[in-house]
């Protein structure tokens, strides 16, 4: 088994080469001049069983562009089996037309990642499900349930803990992780008039006196997060904290969060951390390096990833 990272993520590439014992392979990725990406692997591959980590966060086009050519190099080294191990897949949210002469932009990415030389997708909570349809190759969709589950436990008083989902669309993901704490599930009824703009209309669910946790895949403006956060204070909830897996948090959206009435906001390191997400007060970090290593081994020995979610 060979293990390749791109420029996207290098501490989460580190911490699963070392859950895994063993090295990262010895590549090059840099760029020309003119802003052209080069990659030379700098060891023999052929016939390995192949996996490359790379999350396709910001600079979105640049490491999606690494990632393809990081594929396509070990296809022309006759590398045995590659697997793109994706942990932040970008352009999900574009997973349908969403107005006339509007492009599926998920399923291009997908049909340029097969193209490249992928045999298989390994990623993290994708933010719709049938995304893996868009792949015409094995994907495994893993989830960050189990992770956010062991912190929950360890940071927080299950009997007074009520799990929300921010909207409809989000329900399923957070009633798996209610169901594996034993919490109460709430909704957050909300309606977005134009695109990056939500408003809450109302709260499923009796929220008073309780310890709300608002389970989500994506935060990238926080203002979803954060109207939530305020209309769940309004509707008598004690606290409000928030888990979610991908921190885009684009713009000022970390500064906008540490100036919000959320207690806690928790993401996992699938996108590298910034500048401005240590300087928040009430942003933190786990990581799904343990996760995604074992994926990674079992795929490797070809055995069951889904009993990892049991």
């Amino acid at each position: 088994m060979k293990l390749l990272a791109g420029n996207s993520n290098p501490p989460l590439a580190q911490a699963i080469s070392k859950y895994l014992g063993r090295k990262l392979t010895n590549c090059t990725v840099r760029r020309f001049a003119d802003q052209e990406i080069f990659v030379e692997i700098n060891e023999n591959v052929r016939g390995e069983d192949c996996f490359v980590l790379q999350s396709t966060s910001f600079p979105a086009n640049d490491n999606l562009m690494e990632l393809m050519i990081m594929l396509d190099a070990l296809r022309r080294s006759s590398a045995r089996r590659i697997t793109a191990v994706i942990p932040y897949f970008g352009y999900a949210r574009q997973d349908r037309k969403s107005a006339p002469r509007t492009p599926i932009s998920a399923k291009l990415v997908s049909n340029l990642i097969t193209v490249a030389g992928a045999n298989r997708v390994l990623t993290l909570d994708l933010h719709a499900g049938q995304i893996q349809g868009f792949f015409d190759i094995p994907t495994d969709n893993l989830t960050a349930a189990p992770v956010m589950v062991r912190d929950i436990r360890e940071n927080y008083d299950i009997k007074n803990t009520m799990i929300v989902s921010p909207d409809v669309g989000g329900v399923v993901r957070a009633r798996n992780v209610a169901g594996r704490i034993g919490a109460p599930l709430a909704i957050v009824d909300k309606r977005r008039p134009r695109a990056g703009v939500s408003e809450v209309m109302n709260i499923i669910g009796d929220v008073s006196g309780q310890s709300c946790i608002i389970i989500d895949d994506i935060i990238d403006s926080g203002g979803t997060l954060i109207n939530a956060a305020k209309a769940l204070l309004e509707a008598g909830a004690k606290e409000v904290s928030a888990y979610l897996t991908h921190g885009v948090l684009s713009g000022d959206a970390a500064k906008r969060v540490s100036e919000s009435a959320l207690k806690e906001l928790v993401v996992t390191d699938s996108i590298q951390e910034t500048d401005m997400m240590r300087d928040a007060k009430n942003i933190r970090m786990v990581s799904i390096a343990s996760l995604m290593g074992e994926a990674i081994a079992r795929t490797a020995s070809e055995q069951s990833v889904s009993s990892l979610f049991d």
